[in-house]
């Protein structure tokens, strides 16, 4: 039977190979060294192991002495220590690489000598060859080689801790660049070549056919994660001395060219099909260590060239060791090997499985691509009726899932009903979008039932049709107005914003109208409220332009809806739109993602205004305002009925007469 220890048993190689280690019939149990914050993750974990009852948590820190652990306390002693634990971050800077990778290392040899473990299995890196050129054996360590990094160094160093020590008998184990798994091609991150897969997208809109061209840019050596797993499972339990040290790595490098070739293919990209007998790796290095310069060495040029490549996604501390100069002798790890039938795959083979699911889970710009509106989590405010209503059932049927929100649950379920009925996808939502509490409590359950939203239509509204000398002492009325059709689509967008800008795509729609370019009269609470909401869509378009989210403004003429109702009859000469017209152009704006989206009527009368501000003034005093009288059933007894031909006259006359 086989009992073991296992510090980072919750990261990328560690969850794989404890469950291969619960999977051996002479497993007794499994120690997980784990902090207090990250027991819940442990627990998850377990439940998807084989013989989750053989795993035993154990709270303790690498960064503490002995890992905070008493062996005593442990139920059988321990066969295995297996130290996984440590920072494999290039971007990490020295004092992190320095707590985790060499002072970690050093509590674990103290704990695996007090424990009086059989084997101490140490996972180190190919990165302790540094920038050594030429071949270099699983029995090379100290060779005089330059170490480029805090990461290098602090590997470099926590290895020669173990070789050093004489408590324990330990093997080393020195993996590759690890990806993705070659089958299913899982990855948990984004590092090593994953940095560049961004750029390997963009290849992919270039025809395929495209022959390239390309210098020596050097060579890499990259080797997926279930063969990493497996192999080290294996090498854990054959007959070996202490000292014994293996390569990890793919038995030979591979250059930069075929990397290039293997994922650009996976993208549908172009291809180098030939190499100028020019070896730019040296100075690509150089370059590369130049931009990852501190303090005063680092140039301004510096500066912002480093800015540039990171915005693609590359940091600049990844450039030095883009390729190596070392070669990595295989040879014994592949004789200890022999007869188990495990074998490094070529690249070729799995690259497309690698590339695939970084494309469906780890692009950071995943939320970008994709059809414009289908797959999409789409709110739409004021779902219950109107625009909105026809909005939601537009988009539902274009295959995005609608996020119903009005104040009336009976009617968005009615919504819900005809959306589903149809094959649609629609969740409800009741809120009142006036009250903080009730918005912030409706966006948390949203993120917890459907993660980002990634379309937001602000449509609720309420409208007022009541001239300014009748509302002087309503201050109620535009208070009450602009707490719904500005404050609400506010409080719901900032709400929302966070996750959009952290999934790097949103797109915010707000329902504005074609009176902010007439400038209609009557409706002044309603058009400033629709102006503040229309002004700030433009100017957070612009602010946030590069962190992927858009604004677009839809001002819409009069549509016939029950808001528009009691003025129904005073326009009822003026064209407007059906619900389901209104709702197109909404759609439209989900497509396209114009700034703002105008009708030609709209337009007209804004280049007229531009062109004759004093007749438009005029013209608009007396066709919409005396002509049209107030139609708020509180305003006909303040105000004389008079025939719309009497009252045009009479301030046709009054304007003539009167001097301005």
């Amino acid at each position: 039977m086989g009992s073991y220890f296992v510090t980072g048993g919750t990261g990328f190689l560690g969850r794989r190979l404890i469950r291969r280690l619960l999977s051996r019939p002479d497993c007794e149990a499994v120690y997980v060294l784990v902090r207090e914050q990250s027991r819940h993750r442990l627990a998850e974990l377990t439940e998807q192991w084989p013989h989750p009852d053989l795993v035993v948590p154990v709270i303790g820190d690498l960064t503490t002495d002995h890992l905070g652990v008493d062996p005593a306390g442990l139920r059988t002693p321990i066969d295995h220590v297996v130290h996984l634990g440590a920072v494999y971050d290039l971007t990490a800077d020295t004092q992190l690489n320095e707590q985790a990778n060499v002072t970690g290392t050093r509590n674990v040899l103290a704990f695996a000598a007090r424990a009086q473990a059989r084997w101490l299995h140490h996972v180190s890196s190919i990165a302790v060859a540094g920038e050594h050129e030429g071949r270099f054996t699983e029995s090379d360590f100290d060779l005089g080689q330059r170490l480029p990094t805090s990461y290098h160094a602090t590997k470099f160093a926590a290895e020669k801790l173990v070789r050093e020590q004489s408590g324990t008998r330990y093997r080393v184990y020195r993996p590759a660049a690890v990806v993705g798994d070659s089958v299913t091609g899982e990855m948990d991150k984004v590092d090593g070549p994953y940095f560049f897969l961004p750029a390997f997208a963009k290849l992919g809109l270039l025809p395929s056919r495209l022959p390239l061209i390309a210098p020596r840019l050097g060579d890499s050596n990259i080797v997926p994660v279930d063969y990493v797993v497996d192999a080290m499972e294996h090498l854990m339990h054959i007959e070996a001395e202490s000292g014994a040290t293996y390569h990890l790595a793919a038995p030979r490098p591979q250059s930069l060219t075929e990397v290039h070739n293997a994922f650009s293919a996976a993208a549908g990209g172009p291809r180098i099909v030939a190499t100028l007998p020019v070896d730019l790796s040296a100075r690509l290095r150089r370059a590369g260590r130049a931009l990852t310069r501190t303090g005063k060495r680092r140039t301004l040029p510096h500066r912002a060239i480093a800015a540039m490549i990171e915005e693609v996604g590359i940091p600049a501390e990844v450039l030095p060791v883009l390729s190596t100069p070392v070669e990595f002798d295989t040879t014994a790890t592949r004789a200890a090997l022999a007869g188990s039938g495990l074998r490094c795959p070529p690249l070729q083979k799995y690259a497309g499985r690698l590339y695939r699911y970084w494309a469906e889970h780890l692009d950071v710009d995943r939320a970008r691509r994709g059809p414009a509106i289908r797959g999409r989590t789409v709110l739409v405010t004021g779902a219950s009726a109107g625009i909105g209503r026809a909005v939601a059932v537009a988009v539902a049927s274009e295959g995005a899932t609608v996020l119903l929100v009005a104040r009336r649950g009976e009617e968005l379920e009615a919504v819900r009903a005809q959306i589903t009925s149809t094959g649609g996808s629609a969740a409800v939502y009741p809120c009142d979008l006036t009250d903080a509490e009730a918005v912030d409590a409706m966006v948390k359950r949203i993120l917890a039932e459907h993660g980002p939203v990634d379309m937001l239509v602000n449509n609720a509204g309420r409208s007022i049709r009541r001239s300014v000398a009748l509302s002087t002492d309503r201050m109620h009325d535009y208070e009450r107005t602009m707490a719904l059709n500005y404050f609400a689509p506010l409080r719901l967008t900032f709400a929302l914003l966070p996750p959009m800008i952290e999934q790097r795509f949103g797109h915010v729609v707000n329902v504005t109208t074609q009176g902010l370019q007439n400038h209609t009269p009557r409706f002044s609470a309603y058009l400033s409220s629709k102006a503040a909401l229309d002004e700030f869509g433009k100017v957070a378009g612009r602010d946030l332009l590069a962190a992927g989210i858009t604004f677009s403004s839809v001002r819409l003429p009069l549509v016939r809806t029950a808001m528009s109702a009691p003025s129904a009859k005073v326009y009822r000469r003026v064209r407007s739109l059906s619900a389901e017209q209104a709702a197109g152009l909404v759609v439209r704006a989900l497509r396209t993602r114009r700034e703002v989206l105008n009708l030609p009527a709209g337009t007209a009368a804004e280049f007229a205004d531009r062109l004759a501000p004093r007749t438009m003034r005029t013209l608009t005093h007396l066709a919409a305002y005396q002509a049209m009288p107030e139609t708020a059933p509180d305003t006909r007894s303040r105000q004389r009925r008079t025939h719309p031909v009497v009252a045009v006259l009479a301030a046709v006359t009054r304007l003539a007469w009167r001097p301005r």
